[in-house]
């Protein structure tokens, strides 16, 4: 028996009992479309997590602590910069160290407190620093600024009001002239009290680019490597930090350093500069690591789904075996027919599990169509309920599902596979009929 007349005996019998093909092809479609519905909410929470996690973070970028030691972790110095930069694929290590007191500011009638910060520029551009305005620093006494600096200069007064919300002072407070070429006044303290205090005027020459999330703040100023040794020689202290009664005056102390990132030429270069500094003792973190084990915990969440979603798949193919067991059982008289002009029996099997492989096609086809339906109403639905129901806005970008093409394709084998199985035992059974008993019809 040809190809062609196989599939023309199937389409004969399947339109002889179309309303009971139609429920087991319906079976079928609902439990494709469960599977993959159920797996997409894996997938859609995956994808937010992982896209949220980037946008706070740089891809190439390697956090690094301290090293290791007998003692704990020791801070990372100028030698540990020096080896740091000699790795391969590494284009850039940047430092910062932060000033251990928070000096005023003065500009006119405005002042403000925040952190001042030493930043090493070379490395900074290196590594793709940008600027909402202005230039980078050029001179030892030129600064940027933080984006959200300006909003912390505030007329010096006691009639101030600050927005609770933002914990900023309201906006006639605020200071709302250019900050590019103005000269703030920085004062730092040498004791406690402020009763010795030095004053070193800087030049605003540039605004960093605003963060990336919106409820990230940047208010620090960014000083340069000499103001900051200044600092240290008029306090005596290691990062300028305020002298107390109690302690002694620091001198010959060591330059380190308390926030190292490392940039990798590109993503794929990440994993091995963290493995090396592993092996180097250092202490690190890129998200690069997180996206490991955020996606091992999902990939752990889409199996299970995915498991309890073929259960509704197994639930299906009882109706698939009852279908084709019954059409053995009306089929006899063909059967034996075919028998006695010498039909083989693995052509009988082939037809009768042909039928159950098109029900199962059929039945993943529908419910493909079925499951990116209730994607995209669960994707747009689903937000707004949650919203009236907790009154609570929901994350922007938020997906509840995403069905990739991988998981389209794992749905759909796995229908085959129990449509196949399921077609097995009655396609089995039917090369067993007797001849005579068949044509007889006392099967």
């Amino acid at each position: 028996m040809r190809l062609k007349d196989r599939y023309r005996f199937i389409r004969q019998n399947i339109k002889k009992n179309r309303a009971r093909t139609f429920m087991t092809i319906l079976a079928t479609a609902m439990g494709c479309a469960f599977l993959i519905v159920l797996a997409s909410v894996g997938y859609g929470l995956q994808q937010s997590v992982v896209k949220e996690t980037l946008e706070d973070q740089v891809v190439t970028e390697v956090q690094v602590y301290g090293k290791e030691s007998a003692e704990g972790y020791d801070s990372i110095t100028v030698a540990d910069i020096d080896k740091l930069e000699k790795l391969d694929h590494v284009k850039a290590v940047t430092r910062r160290t932060q000033l251990r007191q928070m000096p005023n500011y003065t500009l006119d009638e405005y002042k403000s407190e925040a952190m001042a910060v030493s930043a090493h520029y070379p490395s900074e551009i290196a590594s793709g620093l940008e600027l909402s305005d202005g230039r980078l620093p050029e001179k030892a006494n030129e600064v940027v600024v933080g984006y959200h600096f300006s909003d912390t200069l505030v007329i010096d007064s006691e009639d101030v009001v600050y927005d609770e919300e933002t914990g900023y002072p309201e906006e006639q407070f605020r200071y709302k002239g250019e900050l590019i070429g103005q000269t703030i006044l920085m004062t730092v303290k040498q004791d406690e009290e402020g009763n010795v205090t030095e004053e070193i005027p800087l030049t605003v020459v540039g605004i960093i680019e605003k963060p990336g999330r919106e409820w990230m703040q940047d208010r620090d100023v960014y000083i340069s490597q000499e103001v900051f040794k200044q600092i240290e020689t008029f306090t005596g202290t290691a990062g300028g930090g305020i002298v107390y009664d109690s302690e002694e005056i620091e001198t010959g102390h060591l330059q380190v350093f308390d926030q190292v990132n490392v940039y990798a030429d590109n993503l794929e270069e990440v994993q091995g500069i963290v493995d090396t500094l592993n092996e180097e003792k250092y202490a690190t973190y890129s998200v690069v690591s997180e996206m490991k084990q955020i996606n091992t915990l999902f990939t752990i969440a889409k199996a299970g789904l995915i498991l309890v979603g073929t259960i509704a798949l197994i639930i299906a193919s009882i109706g698939i075996y009852n279908t084709m067991t019954m059409a053995v059982t009306e089929r006899a008289p063909d059967i034996g027919i075919m028998k006695a002009i010498g039909a083989n029996p693995k052509t009988i099997k082939q037809i009768f599990l042909l039928e159950s492989t098109y029900i199962g096609i059929i039945g993943a086809i529908i419910g493909t169509i079925v499951a990116y339906a209730t994607s995209v109403v669960v994707n747009i639905g689903l937000p707004m309920i949650l919203e009236i129901a907790f009154e609570e806005e929901m994350p922007e970008g938020l997906q509840f599902s995403s069905i990739p093409l991988s998981l389209v394709i794992i749905a759909v084998a796995i229908c085959l596979i129990v449509t196949i199985l399921s077609g097995m035992r009655p396609a089995k059974r039917a090369t067993q009929i007797d001849v005579l008993k068949a044509m007889r019809r006392e099967i």
